[in-house]
Parts: C-alpha cells; sequence; structure tokens
C-alpha cells in the first residue's frame, strides 16, 4: 500500500508543472479586427508584450500569478496602460489550445501559440 501511494503522490506531483507551464512560450496576439497586434511572451513569473506599433505605451515587462486556467497580470505596461487583467487557456480548433486576452469588461486580444 505505501508503494503504492508513493507512486500516486510521484505521479501527481510530475503533472502539477505540465500544467502549470502550459502557458509558458510565445503567443501571437490579434484584436477584434483579427489584426495582428502584437506577441506574448511568458515564462516563470513574468511575462512582456512587445506591439507592432512603434512607440506603443503597452509594450514592456510585468509580473504575472499563475492559476489554473491561465495567468493574472500584477503590473506593466499591458496591466496599467492596456487595462488587461488576465490571459485565459481555451480551447482551439486550429491550435489545440489558445489564449484570451481579458479586462473586467471585455475579451480584447486572442492569442496562439507561435
Amino acid at each position: 500500500m505505501r508503494r503504492f501511494a508513493l507512486a500516486l503522490a510521484l505521479i501527481a506531483c510530475s503533472a502539477a508543472p505540465a500544467l502549470a507551464q502550459a502557458y509558458q512560450g510565445n503567443w501571437s496576439c490579434r484584436d477584434a479586427t483579427t489584426e495582428r497586434v502584437g506577441i506574448l511572451t511568458v515564462y516563470g513569473q513574468v511575462y512582456g508584450w512587445a506591439a507592432r506599433a512603434t512607440g506603443d505605451p503597452n509594450s514592456g515587462t510585468g509580473t504575472l500569478t499563475p492559476y489554473q486556467d491561465g495567468i493574472g497580470l500584477n503590473d506593466g505596461n499591458l496591466r496599467v496602460n492596456g487595462n488587461i487583467q488576465a490571459a485565459r487557456m481555451i480551447n482551439d480548433p486550429t491550435y489545440g489550445v489558445a489564449m484570451q486576452l481579458e479586462t473586467a469588461e471585455a475579451i480584447v486580444m486572442l492569442c496562439t501559440p507561435r
């Protein structure tokens, strides 16, 4: 019984990092008009936003909080200037997974893996 419990605990621990890292990487983001607007990069506890428009005030870095279904943006230009509070993981028929960037009122961008 001890071996079974130990094996079960090890399997659960090894699966947890994979679920937590599903949002990590580079994401190509489009706005409501399907225009490409920038790239969201997420690694560890930080994110970076690179807008396609030169001098965009939303470009920059910030910290995040991982959640079961995505991430919450704690600070940085995307949170302060763009008012984006969260990036939620959703199913996508083409890429398998996508991330939608949300304000308190609406979904403002859809990001797919790069």
